[in-house]
C-alpha cells in the first residue's frame, strides 16, 4: 500500500484502537468508525489474528486511510505488519530499530514515550510523532514540562485513560497535545456496531468542543 505524505490538518488526530477485535467483525467496526470521521485505525497486535485483521482492512480500504498495528514491541513483529501492507505503526515502548524500520518502510510511526530521553531518541529515528503512555504516569504537569523541551512542531498523542469528554481532553490540548489514542472507551469487544458508533460520535464532538 502506498502511503501518502501524513499532514496532521487533514486528518482527525484522533487514532481508534480496536483492541480484541476479531477478523471477522473487524471491516464493519472500522466502517463505522470511518464513516463517523476517523481516519487512523489501529489493531493492537495481542488482538485475535491480528496481522489477518490488518491485512483485511488494508484490502479493503487501501491507502485513504492510515491503517496499521499497534502493540508493535519487536522488529519481527514489526516486518510482519509491513508486509502487510500497513502504513501505520503504533508502539507501547521506543525501541529504534522498530521506529526506524517503520519510518522506512514509509509508515506513519507513533512510539510510545514517557521521558525526554525515550521522546528525543524517538524524534531523531524519524518517529513522525509521540505516542505519550501511559498519560496518567506523566499528567497534565508531567506533559507540560516535556512539551517545554521537545521541539515546538512535535506531535503528540496522550494515551491512556482518556474519556469522551471535554474535562478529559481539554487540558492536555491546552499544553499542546494534537490528538489522543483511544482504546476500551470507543471500542471493546460485545459492543455493538451502533454502540460504537455513538463513542465514535462523543468523542468527536467532545473533541471539536475543545477548540
Amino acid at each position: 500500500m502506498t502511503t501518502k505524505a501524513f499532514n496532521l490538518a487533514d486528518n482527525l488526530p484522533l487514532v481508534a484502537i480496536i483492541r480484541g477485535v476479531t477478523p471477522s467483525d473487524v471491516v464493519d467496526v472500522a466502517q463505522v468508525l470511518i464513516e463517523e470521521g476517523f481516519t487512523m485505525i489501529e489493531v493492537p497486535l495481542n488482538s485475535p489474528d491480528a496481522l489477518v485483521s490488518i491485512k483485511k482492512l488494508v484490502d479493503h480500504f487501501g491507502s485513504d486511510f492510515y491503517i496499521g498495528a499497534g502493540t508493535v514491541t519487536t522488529p519481527e513483529l514489526a516486518q510482519q505488519v509491513i508486509d502487510t501492507g500497513a502504513n501505520l505503526v503504533v508502539t507501547p515502548n521506543y525501541h529504534q530499530e522498530v521506529v526506524e524500520m517503520s519510518v522506512e518502510a514509509g509508515c506513519v510511526t507513533f512510539p510510545g514515550v514517557v521521558t525526554p530521553t525515550e521522546a528525543f531518541a524517538a524524534l531523531a529515528a524519524g518517529a513522525t510523532g509521540l505516542k505519550l503512555f501511559p498519560v496518567t504516569v506523566l499528567g497534565t504537569s508531567g506533559f507540560k514540562a516535556l512539551k517545554s523541551v521537545l521541539p515546538p512542531d512535535t506531535i503528540c498523542l496522550p494515551v491512556g485513560g482518556i474519556s469522551p469528554s471535554v474535562d478529559s481532553m481539554k487540558p492536555y490540548m491546552e499544553i499542546g497535545a494534537q490528538g489522543f489514542g483511544l482504546g476500551a472507551a470507543l471500542y471493546k469487544p460485545g459492543m455493538t456496531l451502533e454502540q460504537i458508533r455513538g463513542n465514535a460520535k462523543a468523542y468527536i464532538e467532545a473533541f471539536k468542543a475543545c477548540y
